[in-house]
């Protein structure tokens, strides 16, 4: 059974303030289409203008560090059915991750839970998001994990401009997913986790479509 993990993409909807929205459109419409091929042969061809940081999206090394691997060089065995587990951190802000519970989480995805995305699509979304400390990256670092996920409109505190979790685990080549969905669906593991972008040179973020795979 697949758990989509992922906000739907419409156009004009804002993913982070500040960032421009989708369009979402038609390059070649059905009426149009009629007129190539023939009465009764009807295609679409759709047309999208997309920040890369749309959605659910992934961040790699390139989004923070000029000399990091940008998209082209994600590895798939850190975000394509990787054995996962999901820690609940529900009503905490600055999250704390304990190295004890990370121990046997080498080579795993960690999702991390807050139940932030139930406020998404409202202006609740953007203020007071939950977030890990610079800590907690430094143990999912020392625990060598595969990737981090939350479901918040970002990894790190926004208060300022410094962005300590992102510098750790990017820096470390933990490839991050943030703005997750459904993640009370989850169990705490025994499932698998998929986040794979498009192979885009020259992007360090793009949209995925994140799902749990559950036996």
């Amino acid at each position: 059974m697949h758990i989509d993990l992922s906000h739907v993409i419409t156009d004009g909807m804002v993913t982070y303030p500040g960032l421009p929205a989708p369009r979402v459109g038609t390059h070649l419409s059905r009426e149009a289409a009629v007129e190539l091929y023939g009465p009764g042969i009807t295609f679409q061809i759709g047309q999208i203008d997309i920040c890369t940081n749309t959605g659910t999206y992934i961040d790699v090394p390139f989004h923070r560090y000029g000399d990091g691997h940008d998209l082209t060089g994600l590895p798939l065995d850190r975000v394509a059915a990787v054995s996962a587990v999901c820690l609940d951190r529900v009503g905490v802000a600055a999250i704390e991750l304990d190295p004890a519970e990370l121990v046997d989480c080498s080579g795993k995805a960690v999702i991390i839970r807050t139940d932030h995305a139930a406020k998404w699509g409202t202006d609740a979304y953007f203020e007071d998001h939950p977030y890990l400390t610079e800590a907690s990256a430094n143990a999912l670092v020392a625990a060598g994990v595969a990737c981090v996920g939350i479901d918040s409109l970002n990894i790190d505190s926004t208060e300022g401009g410094e962005r300590p979790v992102h510098s750790v685990l990017l820096r470390a080549d933990i490839p991050i997913i943030e703005h997750l969905t459904n993640l009370d669906q989850l169990r705490a593991d025994g499932f698998e986790f998929t986040a794979v972008p498009p192979k885009i040179s020259g992007a360090g973020t793009f949209t995925v479509r994140a799902f749990a795979t559950v036996a």
